[in-house]
């Protein structure tokens, strides 16, 4: 398997400072659920964003995927991705090091 990472940024840049609308908060959860379910199942290693709510903001996710196009198909199927919410962008990826969970 081949590692992946995507960048997802808000397309509505107010949603960080202003926060969410109903519809983006529906997104938003459905994209956690999401993330979720791929985690339970070993393909996700890492997801986590940034706390700034200013437009320098993103999201991250390490995961692996068979290919790039498996590895697009898994941003593309991310609602938040998918319901143009969260733009993303996909990069080839090596996990380098990575610590032990907390005990």
């Amino acid at each position: 398997m081949d590692q992946f990472v995507y960048r997802l940024t808000p397309v509505r840049e107010e949603m960080l400072a202003e926060g969410l609308s109903k519809r983006e908060k529906e997104i938003i959860a459905e994209h956690f659920e999401y993330l979720s379910a791929l985690t339970e199942q070993g393909v996700v290693k890492l997801a986590g964003r940034t706390t700034n709510t200013d437009p320098s903001n993103f999201g991250i996710m390490v995961f692996e995927a068979a290919n790039e196009e498996a590895a697009r198909e898994i941003m593309f199927n991310d609602p938040a991705v998918r319901e143009n919410i969260l733009a993303a962008r996909l990069f080839p990826f090596k996990i380098a090091l990575m610590g032990k969970p907390p005990a």
